[in-house]
């Protein structure tokens, strides 16, 4: 299952640049290893800072672009949309939605660097040059983009840490969702769908709690009216062939 954040204990090793203030930066800081520190980096560490950089991006690189992803990265006009896939996985979706929205830019985050370069790769090869991917602790979200920069959101199947003990290291968060409110702008939406029946019960709670409006809500996407408009991942093809149930919302952030 795929996460765009790391497992616990897996901390940053220096200070990543971006246009935060210092204060926020202290404040909440990115939980992952520094590429640059490893030492036996594999080709597909290579690949991201090699033959990939101009549509990859490490976990230094990737802030820098905070507010300019429009007018740097993608050379497009304000008024382009501009959307997020938190958590890529293997990238099946992720080039999916890049080659079928190619109108709109595409962003992808995730932390593991094979699924990351598979994902931009996949994209790549159907031809998705409106796709771009940072590696990145997605629960830090505002060192990446500034107030309003971001358009829809996709949050597939994140890690449902299922130990209580872990509930903390849950991406789904009041302050997560009050920051990632604050990134997208008016009209746009978020999915969320995951497997887990007791991290949907937490997310929906926190859902409703939070200034978004809950306009989509199923406990068995694939046997609602929603069915039709979804795109089946690897990891729903597992679930389904078990006889579980995946579990689908939508927010908006209203006009």
């Amino acid at each position: 299952m795929s996460s765009s954040l790391p497992k616990e204990g897996q901390q940053i090793e220096g200070p990543v640049e971006s246009n935060k203030s210092p204060s926020t930066q202290e404040k909440r800081r990115p939980r992952l290893s520094l590429t640059r520190n490893l030492v036996n980096p594999n080709q597909y560490v290579l690949m991201l800072n090699g033959e990939y950089s101009q549509w990859a991006f490490d976990e230094e690189r990737a802030p820098l672009n905070r507010g300019r992803w429009r007018s740097e990265v993608f050379k497009v006009s304000e008024e382009h949309p501009v959307d997020l896939e938190i958590g890529t996985g293997n990238g099946f979706h992720f080039a999916h939605l890049a080659c079928k929205n190619k109108d709109r830019a595409l962003i992808g985050i995730e932390i593991k660097y094979k699924p990351l370069i598979q994902s931009i790769r996949r994209a790549l090869r159907g031809g998705a040059e409106n796709a771009r991917i940072v590696r990145y602790d997605a629960s830090v979200l505002e060192h990446l983009f500034a107030d309003g920069e971001l358009n829809n959101v996709y949050i597939h199947h994140p890690d449902p840490w299922p130990k209580k003990r872990h509930w903390k290291h849950r991406l789904i968060q009041d302050e997560f969702l009050l920051t990632l409110w604050r990134l997208m702008r008016p009209g746009s939406f978020v999915d969320f769908k995951t497997d887990s029946r007791d991290y949907f019960e937490w997310s929906i709670e926190k859902f409703k709690a939070s200034p978004f409006q809950v306009t989509r809500e199923t406990w068995d996407l694939h046997n609602s009216e929603w069915s039709g408009e979804n795109f089946v991942t690897h990891f729903e093809r597992i679930f389904i062939s078990k006889g579980l149930p995946i579990h689908y919302a939508r927010l908006v952030k209203a006009e």
